[in-house]
């Protein structure tokens, strides 16, 4: 399961672009944390805490404790803003978590067992069509990851939401068809479906000029405008 993490805060006295500038200035991150029926409480966070958190390579699955003003708030993060420039965070959403709440989060895939699938030692290739599962979790029982294992599979398989069995408190979020999670292909027939996506990309004034042929037009052109003699 995710681990608690605790993010200490300080109330935002002020709002607007130029009191959040002053923030960054000062190595502070603005913030807000919202939901659960109540007013949204503007914030501001130290920066090299928050990038040591995002670093942890799960903040975004993890329940956040804000610590404000010593007050400890159950959140999830729901967006962390970086500067397009410098990837600093420049702010943040925290969701507040009332008791018993359950959430949509992504959450990632991880395949075991490829030691045990006949067509992965044949040569095949595990064909991944979705990273990560959008799930539904009881806010104190969200996963770090997914682990699906691939014994017994072999090349033409596939892997469906419906094949997963999911950690207690955890439903997929999509409900409205069995989606496809990774597939079990042959090297030849991927390798196929990628010069077909390349080819297709190609726009038609993209042609090499030797595939085009002689422009015969351009050439009778040139012929007829020579002198006599030449």
């Amino acid at each position: 399961m995710s681990d608690t993490l605790i993010l200490p805060a300080e109330a935002r006295e002020r709002a607007g672009k130029g009191a959040s500038r002053a923030l960054r200035r000062e190595g502070r991150v603005p913030a807000v944390v919202y939901g659960g029926k109540e007013e949204p409480t503007p914030i501001h966070v130290e920066e090299k805490e928050l990038i040591k958190q995002l670093m942890t390579g799960h903040f975004m699955n993890s329940i956040v404790k804000v610590s404000i003003d010593g007050k400890e708030v159950r959140t999830i993060p729901k967006d962390v803003a970086l500067d397009p420039v410098t990837d600093r965070p420049i702010h943040a959403d925290f969701f507040r978590l009332s008791k018993d709440a359950k959430i949509e989060v992504s959450i990632p895939v991880v395949f075991t067992n490829e030691e045990a699938s006949p067509g992965l030692k044949k040569g095949g290739v595990l064909n991944v069509v979705r990273h990560e599962l959008e799930l539904v979790c009881e806010a104190d029982k969200i996963p770090n990851e997914i682990e699906i294992s691939v014994e017994g599979k072999e090349v033409g398989d596939s892997i469906h939401i419906s094949e997963v069995t999911l950690p207690a408190g955890s439903e997929s979020a999509i409900t409205d068809r069995d989606y496809t999670i990774a597939t079990f292909v042959a090297p030849s027939a991927l390798r196929q479906s990628e010069e077909q996506e390349d080819e297709e990309e190609i726009p038609a004034d993209g042609v090499a000029a030797t595939e085009q042929g002689p422009d015969d037009d351009a050439a009778q052109e040139q012929e007829d405008k020579a002198p006599d003699g030449e």
